[in-house]
């Protein structure tokens, strides 16, 4: 049987003690700061496909103006013109994703975000949005207001 005072005996002993603090720090790390990494990370969602959407009544919507109803996990803004005609589209500015509205004293569809235009057809006039707003078809079934993806 070898001494206490044998120096590696000591060695073993000091090498033990390391591997026991350094797995005891792992393991708690591991238990406290994964469950807080985990609770940060929003969970994946997938995304709704709908084919769609029944927006309403045509006597809900006025003349010269524009709604953003939810088309899935989307916005659509849905305008009807002074002439009442209704068109769809994507209510996501193609510059930095913000919401857009149908202005009527400018007769066209506008993103607050950076002043982006655009006419009545979806396509970008004016400002920084690069393409223009995805279209979607509007179909009257009766006295219902029904939106389709394209």
């Amino acid at each position: 049987m070898p001494a206490v005072s044998d120096p590696n005996v000591q060695k073993d002993k000091r090498d033990f003690l390391r591997y026991f603090l350094i797995g005891g720090v792992t393991a708690w790390f591991a238990a406290v700061i994964y469950p807080i990494i985990s609770y940060l990370k929003p969970p994946q969602q997938a995304e709704v496909i709908v084919k769609s959407v029944k927006a309403g009544k045509i006597a809900d919507f006025a003349n010269d103006t524009g709604t953003i109803i939810k088309f899935g996990n989307k916005p659509v803004l849905l305008v009807r013109n002074a002439k009442g005609e209704f068109k769809a589209f994507s209510a996501t500015c193609t510059h930095l994703d913000c919401t857009v509205q149908y202005r009527n004293d400018f007769g066209l569809i506008w993103c607050a975000c950076h002043n982006g235009k655009y006419d009545l057809n979806g396509k970008n006039v004016s400002g920084p949005p690069p393409r223009p707003l995805e279209v979607y078809e509007v179909a009257i079934q009766g006295d219902e207001v029904l939106v389709h993806k394209s």
